[in-house]
């Protein structure tokens, strides 16, 4: 999928990853009893924010990251019939290795 979103300052473009469907039991879980995901690859990254001085600030997220953001975080839209979040830097949590 070609992105054609570029955010701006320090936000975020996140593909959110869904967890398993279908439980150890084998019991598959309806929609709306799922969780909301809190894990997701990075799509595309803004420039940063700027300091006092007009300076960038370097993001510490990059693009292909695979990372952890907090529950409610963002905003979803839908972009070529995928669920997409964009959200800010701030909000992530951890990068996972």
């Amino acid at each position: 999928m070609a992105l054609k979103l570029k955010p701006l300052g320090n936000r975020l473009v996140i593909e959110p990853i869904e967890e398993e469907e279908v439980t150890a039991g084998g019991i598959v879980l309806p929609e709306t009893a799922k969780e909301k995901p809190q894990r997701g690859k990075v799509l595309a990254t803004g420039d940063g924010d700027r300091d006092d001085s007009g300076k960038r600030i370097e993001m510490d997220v990059k693009k292909d990251d695979t990372v952890l953001f907090a529950k409610y975080a963002g905003t979803e839209i839908k972009v070529e019939g995928k669920k997409l979040l964009i959200l800010r830097e701030t909000d992530v949590l951890a990068i996972v290795d």
